[in-house]
């Protein structure tokens, strides 16, 4: 007897439906299964035996051959149990064909016969839909996350037992809950431990720095002795960043899903990602990969931060793998089966001490002396810090600004300002973006090419040489140059202007100078 259904495959994150056959025929009994298999898939076969044993399925000594079509794609992990079991019996009872043939089957069984939920059910059901099937059968553990998607039927059992009674058309079985398209949008709660920029006292250039990456999509770092309040600034910052937009709500799941990041009963993620990997975290853990290629941070990172604390701290090689995702907003990693291409669009936002001791240039507390200082800088190479946009130096904070006391002149505007009202201001500036943009295929000004530069961010004839001798005396490269004039257009549309004026081009060659002042060769 022959018969077969449906699963779904993932390679990265997108799927492919697959094709289980099932062939039950007299001879020598076996239980062989073909179709590019690994391991685990290859083990599916104790684990079916016994989850049907024990499901109350008897078992002729009959020999099975069970085929995974189109047989040029690697079928990975457990997912496939369920798939496996359901051709197997079909093909020795009396099942429904039509709800057979218009089911995709997920699941991953255990010896008892219990439907284990596994991961990336969000992508997985997606395929699904998008192939036309009406349903999907999986775990009661996975429904909630598969209701994400809208336009087809999810059917949660908790064991193989209920599915086979379910596909016999028995009348008392039914799945635990039929979840119809898109029950599933619980919110994330977010995060009770972010601190609020109000929160923050001191560090006004800081905010003032993060408020414009924040508005153009600009990569930062900030350099300053230990204890002067980066990390918290960091953990602020995703608070003045815009909500996510529905589509960017479901990369930001489906990444999650395939990651096994969701926890049970959890829906869509409505919080941008804030990813802070530590600083001994290998190239591979980094950009993602490895024999069976999975996720890395930077795609974890997708559409949020990624914060590299302790940069200088960091191998580099490891830091070398960000090249290529920070200019195409994806990272391709090819193996000898075939390539992989994860998204990688992140803000990227770095700190670090400048120097080993962490208060230079305060030679009452720094222990280091100059060539100890340049060492330490220097194991950043110039083309990795030409891939910021702002450089800005996070000085101790005083006693009367860690008060409340005093508030610097130069930040009286500011001071105070929460993140909710900071982000209005983000908005209000890359709605603007957006506007300028629209039909170029980028959104922010830091997507911006040469030539778009060039286009976009003109300046008037009489601040050309304020530029010019910019760039002589900092040595900018021609890369710098054009994210002088990004960033300076940045700031003109948060000031809410056409025209970029000499403040705005004075603050942006600002915050390249230190680039020159402390990592000078």
């Amino acid at each position: 007897m022959f018969s077969s259904v449906f699963s779904v495959a993932l390679c990265g994150l997108e799927g492919t439906v697959i094709r289980v056959e099932a062939d039950v025929r007299n001879g020598l009994p076996t239980f062989s299964m073909v179709g590019y298999l690994s391991t685990q898939v290859r083990e599916a076969e104790e684990r079916v035996r016994s989850a049907m044993a024990n499901s109350g399925f008897s078992q002729e000594p009959k020999r099975i051959t069970v085929n995974f079509s189109p047989a040029d794609i690697r079928k990975e992990g457990t997912s496939y149990d369920l798939a496996v079991a359901v051709a197997v019996l079909s093909a020795r009872l009396s099942l429904s064909e039509e709800k057979l043939q218009s089911s995709v089957f997920i699941g991953e069984l255990s010896l008892s016969g219990e439907l284990c939920p596994v991961a990336g059910i969000l992508p997985k059901v997606l395929c699904a839909r998008e192939a036309g099937f009406p349903q999907v059968f999986l775990a009661a553990a996975n429904a909630h996350e598969a209701a994400i998607c809208s336009g087809i039927r999810v059917l949660p059992f908790h064991d193989l037992s209920q599915v086979i009674s379910y596909l016999a058309d028995e009348e008392e079985a039914e799945p635990d809950v039929a979840v119809e398209a898109g029950d599933g949008g619980t919110e994330m709660v977010p995060p009770s431990d972010r601190p609020d920029f109000s929160d923050v006292h001191g560090q006004e250039s800081v905010k003032r720095a993060m408020m414009v990456a924040a508005a153009g999509r600009h990569a930062m770092l900030m350099v300053g002795s230990a204890g002067a309040g980066k990390t918290m600034l960091a953990r602020a910052f995703p608070g003045i960043l815009p909500p996510l937009t529905e589509e960017e709500q479901m990369e930001v799941t489906r990444i999650a899903s395939v990651a096994g990041l969701l926890s049970p009963g959890q829906g869509m993620i409505t919080e941008r990602p804030f990813r802070a990997p530590h600083h001994t975290i290998s190239p591979t853990a980094m950009a993602g990969g490895g024999s069976r290629p999975k996720a890395g941070e930077i795609t974890l990172a997708h559409r949020g931060v990624l914060f590299l604390d302790e940069l200088a701290e960091f191998p580099r090689g490891t830091l070398q793998v960000l090249r290529q995702p920070l200019e195409q907003g994806m990272i391709r990693i090819d193996r000898l089966q075939g390539s992989v291409i994860y998204p990688a669009d992140f803000q990227l936002l770095a700190a670090m001490n400048p120097c080993a001791c962490g208060f230079y240039p305060d030679r009452k507390r720094c222990s280091c002396n100059e060539l100890q200082v340049r060492s330490y800088l220097g194991k950043l190479s110039r083309p990795f810090l030409d891939r910021f946009d702002l450089f800005v130096w996070a000085k101790p904070v005083s006693l009367g600004e860690l008060a409340g006391w005093e508030v610097p002149l130069a930040a009286k505007d500011s001071e105070g300002m929460t993140s909710a009202e900071i982000r209005e201001l983000v908005v209000a500036a890359q709605e603007r973006e957006a506007r300028r943009f629209q039909g170029e295929g980028i959104r922010f000004n830091a997507q911006m090419s040469g030539k778009q530069t060039e286009h976009y961010c003109r300046i008037r004839p009489e601040d050309r040489n304020m530029l010019a001798t910019a760039f002589a005396e900092l040595g900018i490269s021609a890369r710098g140059y054009h994210r002088i004039l990004r960033v300076a257009r940045t700031i003109a549309d948060l000031r809410g202007g056409e025209e970029i004026l000499s403040q705005d081009l004075a603050e942006a060659i600002g915050y390249r100078q230190m680039l020159d002042t402390f990592f000078r060769k």
